[in-house]
């Protein structure tokens, strides 16, 4: 038996008793344990376990996290990692950009100088949801955009603010000789300068048609969406000549839901309900450095 699996809990609250439940859980499983170590800020505390667990085929590990997830506590979440992923010389980070990346929804910041971001919301949570064609949604909500001076590009890309901790993780990544990509159901002229600044490998997202100074409603090219996800990813990946396993992928919604699967650990952050039942991992707290835990970085 060999240490090839590790426990990351983080949460803000890692209490001896829920951390001493996750043991009791993980030990009935099968999994000895080979290491443990704590680590965290004031934010959020880090506990990792080693394991060591007899088989570990995908269905074997996709038993482990449900195990894990089904017995977790509030305010904790665990992520089950390969230690091929963690131990790997260089790794792949691909994100997505609204509610990830950033905080906010950016057509919701843009259709509220149409005087439309409650009806452009309601639409954006059901196809987040996994309800609507995230294409067809995208061209009905840029739709209401139609006559509204390019100024106001500028004037919600001021508004935009980076999630907590999601300089910090890019950083962490690049010093450490990894890639950095974002791919965005969003658009070109909000993420280049924000994805600039973060000195970012890769990067895409729809690009808003601009004709004379004003926003047409419509958006140029193919539609970034969930398929498209999972092919940057895996175009991306290859052009690092990084394996799928030691890649990693970060979304909220529907549409990441391919890129997630095919990520060798999808990570959902403060996900839909039908995002986080399917991701390999979730972090349900604001932090999106918690990433680094999870990929050893």
């Amino acid at each position: 038996m060999s240490s090839n699996l590790t426990a990351v809990s983080y949460g803000v609250n890692l209490s001896p008793s829920e951390l001493d439940h996750l043991r009791k859980v993980l030990a009935g499983s099968g999994a000895s344990f080979t290491s443990e170590s704590r680590s965290g800020d004031e934010r959020f505390g880090v506990y990792i376990l080693g394991l060591a667990v007899d088989g570990t085929t995908a269905a074997d590990l996709s038993g482990i996290r449900r195990l894990v997830a089904d017995a977790a506590a509030p305010g904790m979440d665990t992520a089950i990692v390969a230690d091929a992923l963690r131990d790997a010389t260089r790794k792949f980070l691909i994100m997505d950009v609204d509610s990830t990346l950033i905080q906010q929804e950016v057509i919701e910041l843009l259709a509220a100088h149409a005087g439309k971001r409650e009806e452009v919301t309601a639409v954006t949570e059901a196809a987040m949801r996994g309800e609507l064609d995230f294409a067809q949604s995208l061209h009905a909500r840029v739709a209401v955009l139609a006559g509204l001076p390019a100024a106001v590009v500028d004037a919600v890309r001021a508004e935009v603010r980076l999630s907590e901790g999601a300089a910090e993780l890019v950083a962490a990544f690049k010093a450490a000789g990894h890639a950095v990509a974002v791919v965005s159901g969003g658009f070109n002229q909000i993420l280049q300068p924000i994805a600039e600044k973060l000195g970012l490998d890769y990067w895409i997202a729809n690009e808003l048609e601009i004709v004379d100074g004003v926003l047409t409603g419509k958006v140029l090219g193919d539609v970034i969406d969930r398929a498209a996800k999972e092919k940057y990813l895996r175009e991306w990946a290859a052009a690092e000549g990084i394996d799928l396993e030691h890649t990693i992928a970060v979304g909220d919604g529907a549409n990441d839901l391919d890129m997630l699967g095919a990520a060798g650990i999808g990570v959902a952050f403060n996900a839909k309900p039908a995002v986080r039942a399917v991701a390999d991992a979730a972090i349900n707290m604001p932090y999106l450095d918690a990433v680094r835990h999870i990929a050893g970085v």
